[in-house]
Parts: C-alpha cells; sequence; structure tokens
C-alpha cells in the first residue's frame, strides 16, 4: 500500500573510527549529541506564536462571540439562584432608586419628576400613619411666579371634594373671592366705603356638651385675647399689669351693659368705658384715679378702631352670618394695606380671625383647612403671631391643616431680631409644620433657607434649578420632587397675570 511521505527527525548512534585521536572523538559526540537534541525538538508541535502588543493576562478569555457551547447563556437557557434582601440593603447596594412616595390616598397633586408616577397628598390621612408626622400644618415658600398661589388654590379646590371646608381668614388681594364662588362659598368683602361689617365680639353658639356657664368663660377670654392683641398690635409693645386690669373691667363693664340691652357688646363700647376714668375707678373700686390714667393708651389705641382708618368695619353688629357648612369662607381684605402701612391689615386679620375661630372651636365642624395667604406680610406684628401659633398648637384638637404662603424662608427672620420673642415665633411656626413646600428660590436665599430647613447639598442645588410649577416636598423627613399639575380650568381661575397679558 502506498505511504504518505512524512518528515522524521533521528539521531544514528555514534560511529567513531579506530585509532582516531582524542579530539577527533570528543567533537564526534558533540555532534550526536546536538543531532540528538535536533531531533528531539522537531518531534514536538510547534507553539503557537503570541500576539504582539498584549500582554497575557489582557488576553481575551473567549471571543468576541461569547462563551461558546450550552453555558454561552444564549437563547434564555442561563439560570440563577434567587436572592432576597430587605429594602435597606437594596437601598445601599442601588443608592439610586427612587422614593416610593405617600401612597395612593390623598388629593392630588401631580407627578413625582424621580419616580416617575402620579403624587397625592393628604395632611388628614397621613397623621398617624406616616413616621414621624406630628401635625397636619403646612408651609409654602416660593418666590413671584412659580406657582405657588395656584398650588394653594388647587389644594383648596381639590379638597373640597375630599368633604374638607376651607377658610381663608386674610385675602389681601382679593385672589380668592373667585374660587369661593366658584366653589358656591361665601366672601366678605370689608373696607372703607363697603357694606360688610363684622363684629369680633360676638359670642359663638355654645357647642354640644358645654355647659353655660363653662362656655360663658371661654367667651370671655377670647374677647380678652382679641381686645389684647389689638391693642399691642397698635401700640406696638407688650402690655403694662394694669392695662390688662382697664381691659378687664371695660370689657366686664360692656358685656353687663349689651346685656341689660339685650344687644351684643361692641368694640366701640369698650374703647368708650376705656375714655372714661370715672367708670373704670368706680367698677375697680381704686379711688386715686390709678386705673383711669393707664388705660390712657389703651382708649387711644382701640379707638383707631372705631373712628380711625378702620372705621365702619368692626364698630357695629355683624351684617352677615357666619355659616360653617359653606364649603369654602374667605374675607376680602384687599381695601386695606395697598398704602405699605400693614398695621390695618392685621387689625382687620385678627377681628376676621376671632369672627371665624366659633367654626374652628366647635367639635362637629369636620375637618377644615385654613390658609394663611401672604402670610409675610404679617410676620413683623407679635399679636397676630401669637394667635397664629396658638391656632398651629391646636391644630389635632381643632381638626384643621392650616397652610402658611410666604415668599421666602428669610420672611420668617423680618419677625425680629435674635432671640426676641416675634423671632420665636416665627420659628415656632416653622417647627410646627411636618411638610414644607419649597418652590425656587434665589440664590442669595439659597443659605437661609438650607439653615432654617436643613437641606442637604443635594437638595439645595435642587431648589435653586426648579422650574414653574416644580417644588421640593419635605413631608416628615422625606424629600420628592413634584411636578404641579393644573387642569385647563384650573388654569383658567387661578390666573393672577391676567392684567399682564390684556
Amino acid at each position: 500500500m502506498p505511504t504518505r511521505n512524512r518528515t522524521r527527525a533521528s539521531a544514528s548512534p555514534l560511529f567513531v573510527p579506530r585509532k582516531t585521536d582524542r579530539r577527533t572523538a570528543r567533537a564526534a559526540r558533540d555532534q550526536f549529541a546536538a543531532a540528538r537534541d535536533q531531533a528531539r525538538h522537531a518531534a514536538r508541535p510547534q507553539a503557537r506564536r503570541a500576539e504582539s502588543g498584549v500582554a497575557p493576562e489582557l488576553r481575551a478569555t473567549y471571543p468576541v462571540a461569547g462563551r461558546p457551547g450550552p453555558f454561552s447563556a444564549r437563547g434564555g437557557r442561563l439560570k440563577l439562584p434567587s436572592h432576597r434582601m430587605t429594602t435597606a440593603t437594596a437601598s445601599g447596594a442601588y443608592p439610586f432608586l427612587a422614593e416610593g412616595g405617600l401612597g395612593a390616598q390623598g388629593i392630588y397633586i401631580g407627578r413625582d419628576v424621580h419616580a416617575e408616577a402620579a403624587f397625592t397628598y393628604d395632611p388628614f390621612a397621613l397623621y398617624g400613619r406616616l413616621d414621624g408626622f406630628t401635625n397636619p400644618n403646612i408651609l409654602l415658600a416660593g418666590i413671584i411666579g412659580m406657582g405657588k398661589s395656584a398650588l394653594a388654590k388647587s389644594l383648596a379646590v381639590r379638597a373640597v371634594a375630599f368633604g374638607y371646608r376651607i377658610y381663608v381668614p386674610c385675602d389681601p388681594k382679593g385672589e380668592w373671592t373667585v374660587v369661593a364662588q366658584e366653589l358656591g362659598g361665601q366672601t366678605i368683602a370689608l373696607g372703607p366705603g363697603l357694606p360688610g361689617r363684622l363684629n369680633p365680639l360676638d359670642a359663638p353658639a355654645r357647642p354640644h356638651g358645654a355647659s353655660e356657664e363653662d362656655w360663658a368663660n371661654e367667651v370671655r377670654k377670647r374677647r380678652l385675647l382679641l381686645l389684647g392683641s389689638l391693642a399691642k398690635t397698635v401700640l406696638r409693645r407688650d402690655l403694662h399689669p394694669m392695662e390688662h386690669t382697664a381691659l378687664d373691667v371695660a370689657l366686664d363693664q360692656t358685656v353687663a351693659h349689651a346685656a341689660a340691652r339685650g344687644t351684643p357688646p361692641l368694640l366701640g363700647d369698650v374703647a368708650h368705658v376705656l375714655g372714661s376714668p370715672e367708670r373704670l375707678d368706680s367698677a375697680l373700686g381704686e379711688p386715686s384715679g390709678r386705673l383711669g390714667h393707664a388705660a390712657e393708651d389703651l382708649a387711644h389705641a382701640l379707638r383707631r378702631l372705631v373712628h380711625g382708618d378702620l372705621a365702619g368695619m368692626f364698630d357695629a353688629p355683624s351684617t352677615v352670618a357666619f355659616d360653617p357648612s359653606t364649603p369654602m369662607l374667605s374675607i376680602d381684605l384687599s381695601r386695606l394695606g395697598g398704602a405699605g402701612d400693614d398695621t390695618a391689615l392685621v387689625l382687620a386679620m385678627t377681628c376676621a380671625s376671632a369672627w371665624m375661630e366659633s367654626a374652628l372651636a366647635d367639635p362637629t365642624g369636620g375637618r377644615r383647612w385654613v390658609i394663611y395667604d401672604e402670610a409675610w406680610r404679617v410676620m413683623r406684628h407679635v399679636a397676630l403671631l401669637e394667635r397664629m401659633q396658638s391656632q398651629w398648637k391646636l391644630s389635632r384638637g381643632l381638626g384643621i391643616a392650616n397652610l402658611m404662603v410666604i415668599h421666602r424662608l428669610s420672611d420668617l427672620l423680618t419677625a425680629g431680631d435674635a432671640g426676641s420673642r416675634g423671632r420665636a415665633l416665627a420659628e415656632g411656626l416653622l417647627t410646627d409644620c411636618s411638610t414644607r413646600i419649597i418652590y425656587r428660590q434665589e440664590a442669595d436665599q439659597l443659605g437661609s433657607a438650607a439653615a432654617l430647613l436643613g437641606l442637604t447639598g443635594v437638595e439645595t442645588r435642587a431648589v435653586s434649578a426648579l422650574t414653574k410649577g416644580r417644588g421640593l416636598w419635605k413631608v416628615a423627613g422625606r424629600s420628592f420632587i413634584t411636578q404641579h399639575l393644573l387642569h385647563p380650568r384650573e388654569l383658567e381661575l387661578f390666573d393672577t397675570d391676567a392684567r399682564m397679558h390684556a
């Protein structure tokens, strides 16, 4: 059979002719050793040449097409064992997961930017369910034109659908009137030349279960607090002990005479008694006349509400009745405070707040929202801050959610110097807000905003870059970037730039 030619390498046995010298024999042995080594290497397969320029440890284990064979993980044949972990571990391993939201129960706000999901919020639904959510009060801050007013109005309109009632004790720009009308609510406009009258000394209806004696004491306490707030606002100082005594005596005298006549007590009657030293001294049994002298400043302070720039609004019996069943009630004070002096606005707001407290104190009144729009205008008045603080502290017992709307976080610092009573009250209102909604802030305001709210560096940078309608929501320590979405009808109803487009 024919055979293939195959190259073989071999070495013949060593042959050394006889009678050769030692030198020739050594050379023959060396040639044999070289031939033997050559034959051994020739029998081995030729090694693959290494790739030039690539270190051995950097060479690819498998070709570009992937690992060949059944273990290539192609065709859906890859099977790995399942792995379980807690959410705390997952958040550490995957730190860029979005916040899960506050749940589906509540008022629809818009879209969670990071989670790409719907965002809902309801302070009454979150209370007792969310850790760290200790109160239903809300702070809303943002520069002009970023949509904070639209958010406040949208919350009010959508809250009515959930059975909540809305109270706006101070509407300094008259923007809530059209909203109240659309909801079938009530608006009371106060100001020079307007027919509206509110008697802040009206006695609210006695709640169910309260005795007449206890309720009479409660009404007297509220009236004294109101008179003290009005006096401190006008005098711009705290009252002296004898001035408090004069208010007590004047109020008791006024209520007694009004009861005898069958009419409600009026602020004008209290101011008249304070301006009559003889009546004060005789009522207290003070023959020296010191009480009448101490009440001179009080008499002039309350006179402003009777004969000054607020004459005709709070010195007569009420011409409107408070309907606690109305879905929305707003007090339009747009005729006041236009000359740069907010004192008249604050006085009117104090009287209106006292007038509305009858509904807030009713335990059967249901859950309500109280919205303080343009609250920055009242930050410099300690008396009103004290009334607001009382309402903030009692929000859970009263079943109300207070919403305070300001422009900048630094507005809270205008309440007074560091360590003052006003500054402490303003910062206390912020502390008692479990929800903080921050719209865009100017660059020079980021420092104060971060210090007051405890913002992180990422949150601070986010606040500086927020667009219209987008805000940072901090709810009980959790943060969300939410885009507020409006219905076309809401856009038309909440448009505050109508005059700019006309």
